[in-house]
């Protein structure tokens, strides 16, 4: 099979690798001339995944054109910002093609899912999204891991399958391709609470009880969505929360941290600057959603005001033990 890689990222990196195990024939893409050539050089990047090589077979370029040639299907693993301008290039040159998001989050300004992008853009109802609790460097390292794989097109998820699942990588499908979306987004802002917790000294007692009720917050926000509420038990849902939201590996855990240290605003956005923390600009969209929707969700109203506004994290622990 032909892929067609979309994004030379840590998580685009490790799907590299599961797709040379499955004996694809894998071309990635990056816009950057210089990172193409640095990755066709030393075939790594430290700062993304330490000690992890692109296999040699993997052909990298940045001409969409040449990454899109007699591609039986096509991923997409960038920066949520990024998709739509991605998109509008892609949009002359796609005709039915079978394509898979890789990238979670919510655009800011729009509001729209990944999915909702790509269908706005490209001729195409052959759309699937995957999510799941998966590390890159986990993922590299060949350790068992499980993805919800979420699609209205059968041969889709079939196509994704042949490429993606083996003996290390566990697909579960499903239709509900907005509930996966949804909860591959929130569980970014619910990790910003959790970090708050462990920069509050809160105990494993205390982080269980949050990540229960942040389950039923996630079902809550799913039938807002009018989406399946099974969805917030799948590896997108209940698995991507656990490991998101109990894993220092997590940028929006560490950022949460640093709020609930009580850190100095100018600190805490220096790291916005120098990371890619999806969850905050995640709380910005859904906050915005919920509002035009005219749903209440109490613990995303409460994240906003800490990590937006400024407001007190120990307001978390208070609302913790008296949330009805």
């Amino acid at each position: 099979m032909k892929v067609g890689l979309f994004g030379t990222g840590a998580y685009g990196m490790a799907l590299s690798s599961i797709l040379i195990d499955n004996h694809c024939d894998v071309t990635m893409w990056t816009k950057f001339e210089e990172e193409k050539n640095q990755l066709e050089t030393t075939r790594k990047n430290e700062a993304f995944i330490p000690d992890f090589e692109i296999d040699p077979k993997v052909k990298i370029t940045t001409s969409i054109e040449e990454c899109l040639q007699n591609a039986n299907l096509l991923i997409i693993a960038i920066p949520a910002a990024f998709v739509n301008s991605l998109c509008e290039e892609l949009a002359p040159l796609i005709d039915n093609n079978h394509i898979v998001i890789a990238t979670k989050g919510i655009e800011q300004g729009t509001g729209l899912f990944m999915h909702e992008i790509v269908k706005k853009h490209l001729n195409t109802e052959n759309i699937a999204v995957i999510s799941g609790p998966s590390f890159a460097v986990d993922i590299v390292r060949k350790k068992p891991i499980g993805l919800s794989i979420a699609s209205k097109s059968p041969e889709t998820i079939l196509l994704a399958s042949q490429a993606l699942q083996n003996d290390y990588i566990k697909l579960r499908s499903t239709n509900d391709i907005e509930g996966v979306e949804i909860c591959g987004s929130i569980k970014n802002v619910i990790a910003l609470a959790s970090g708050m917790l462990d920069g509050l000294g809160a105990n494993d007692s205390t982080k269980a009880m949050f990540i229960t009720e942040a389950m039923h917050d996630m079902e809550a926000i799913l039938r807002a969505f009018d989406c399946n509420n099974r969805t917030v038990l799948s590896f997108a849902g209940l698995g991507d929360l656990l490991l998101t939201c109990t894993s220092e590996k997590s940028r929006n855990n560490r950022f949460g941290r640093l709020i609930g240290e009580k850190h100095p605003r100018e600190e805490i956005n220096e790291f916005l600057s120098k990371n890619t923390v999806e969850g905050y600009y995640t709380l910005e969209s859904i906050y915005q959603l919920l509002k035009d929707k005219e749903v209440t969700i109490p613990i995303i109203d409460l994240i906003y005001e800490i990590a937006v506004q400024g407001k007190d994290p120990e307001l978390l622990l208070v609302f913790l033990v008296f949330k009805s």
